[in-house]
């Protein structure tokens, strides 16, 4: 038997209202999956509230799930040439339609997070599998514009599901944030079945390598858990953290070790092996990485200095996908005619620059100042999302194609996990460290001003901390201005494709 499935005879052509359905199913599959990963973090106050448990328990419905998400997204590669790239699409999105009724109908916390755990499962092979039928049903020509549409929905999903997530909690109830998957994934699961069941992928028998999954589970769970509560816990002042920590670091080195010298591994690590997919998996993941801390950092900012509502602080950060979804086209359409590197570090040094018009934020900022970049970053996403997708794709083999879908959402999700936590803290610790420059350069106010001497430092207190939150906020954003940059010299390690990325030999 070979190890790498035969390539079959390629089922006719879809027309173009079919192909447009069968990849909005596909866009909408991977974007509920997404959303998921925040819709539940302004809930959690209310799920907490209804089941009677304190907030802290509460996290574990948005750890629950990111966990088991991360530990099936690489398991991807190895499900699609077992049983089909089609067949685990259509099961993972009937499993999360399902799990998904279940957690909406929990009513105990530990019910709540089982169903979860499961809704993380089905919902991992999602993304990839999404993104490898995207590459497989549309034609060699119109494959970039396909993964530019699907890409929309990763970066709008995460921006899209906080704004979701309090309006639904605050208006209706903290159950619905799950029921509203179902239509969806149901019109999905429809045209799916209609249109894209055609286009399954070869398969191959292969052993599984229980030692390969056990490893995998083990240290990607320990490290999501650390990066979910390790801010919560104090980080390394935690026993519990430090022993997960040594936990994913020792699984993760015997999970290098055996992946790489096992016949049969669960996780086909040797797509790294092309120098054009590890630098672009490498590029966006960093990109991705200052991308998600500003997700992060500015509604927290908004909240915490200008007075905004958790609703009303994700319309403001929404903008971004206003002019993300009008570009992709066009980015798409450019990939095939122009070196992608060149288009990529475009995009990344457009983020780069939107980052730096961020640093000079005041506290006193109008709505205007605030969304302006959000609106104007839009312009840059779809070249470097497109563009490293496309790049990373058309650097590996045919047979490869799902395992490097896999591995590179995996590689995102894990740098949007790093980022949540590594910003929040570096948010908290420079708000600390301004505030101790700030307070000694304060002067008491004179007399006559109408306050006591409590209320005079209390007024001064609270410009100072406000002061201090908006210094830090810069500070975050000058991080992020130096990671945009470091990516977009990165990309120039990748070979020159000879013209352009030819993602149809991803077919």
């Amino acid at each position: 038997m070979s190890d790498a499935p035969a390539l079959e005879a390629r089922p006719e052509g879809l027309k173009s209202w079919q192909l447009a359905l069968a990849c909005l199913s596909l866009a909408l599959a991977n974007f509920v999956v997404v959303l998921d990963l925040t819709i539940a973090n302004v809930s959690v106050p209310h799920i907490a509230g209804s089941l009677a448990v304190s907030p802290s328990q509460g996290t574990w419905v948005i750890t629950s799930y990111s966990v088991a998400e991360a530990i099936c997204v690489p398991l991807s590669g190895w499900l699609a040439a077992r049983f089909g790239a089609v067949r685990v699409f259509l099961t993972a999105i009937i499993g999360f339609a399902l799990f998904s009724l279940l957690c909406g109908i929990s009513r105990s916390l530990e019910a709540l997070i089982v169903f979860r755990i499961f809704q993380g499962l089905s919902g991992g092979p999602i993304m990839p599998m999404s993104q490898t039928l995207m590459v497989r049903i549309f034609p060699p020509e119109k494959v970039g514009m396909a993964l530019g549409f699907w890409s929309m929905t990763v970066v709008v999903a995460p921006i899209l599901g906080p704004i979701f997530g309090g309006t639904i909690s605050d208006d209706w109830s903290w159950h619905w944030i799950f029921f509203i998957n179902l239509p969806v994934v149901a019109f999905c699961l429809v045209f799916a079945l209609r249109y894209v069941a055609r286009f399954e992928t070869p398969t191959v028998t292969r052993p599984i390598d229980y030692v390969g999954l056990a490893l995998l589970v083990v240290w990607v769970g320990a490290l999501q858990i650390v990066l979910d509560e390790g801010r919560n816990a104090d980080w390394f002042a935690s026993p519990f953290i430090c022993t997960l920590a040594v936990i994913a670091v020792i699984g993760f080195a015997a999970f290098l070790i055996w992946e790489l010298t096992d016949a049969n591994p669960v996780v086909d690590l040797s797509v790294f092996a092309s120098r054009g997919y590890s630098v672009a998996v490498a590029a966006q993941s960093i990109t991705y990485a200052a991308f998600f801390s500003a997700i992060v950092v500015i509604p927290l900012f908004l909240q915490t200095n200008l007075g905004y509502s958790a609703t009303y602080a994700g319309y403001a950060t929404a903008f971004i996908g206003v002019m993300a979804v009008i570009m992709s086209p066009i980015a798409a359409g450019m990939m095939a005619r122009y070196d992608v590197r060149k288009l990529i570090t475009f995009g990344v040094v457009w983020l780069g620059l939107m980052s730096l018009l961020r640093t000079g934020w005041v506290t006193q900022m109008d709505f205007f100042t605030l969304s302006l970049p959000q609106f104007l970053q839009g312009l840059g996403m779809p070249f470097f999302f497109i563009g490293t997708t496309s790049l990373a794709l058309g650097s590996v083999r045919p047979d490869q194609t799902a395992s490097a879908a896999g591995l590179q959402n995996f590689m995102r999700t894990l740098a949007g996990a790093f980022a949540t936590s590594l910003a929040t803290t570096m948010w908290e610790r420079e708000t600390k460290v301004a505030h101790e420059n700030l307070a000694g350069l304060v002067h008491p106010l004179p007399q006559g001003t109408g306050f006591t001497p409590d209320q005079a430092r209390m007024v001064l207190e609270r410009i100072v901390q406000t002061e201090s939150v908006t210094l830090a906020t810069n500070t975050i954003f000058w991080g992020c201005t130096g990671l945009f940059a470091l990516a977009a010299m990165l990309v120039w390690i990748a070979p020159k494709p000879r013209s352009g990325v030819d993602l149809g030999a991803a077919h």
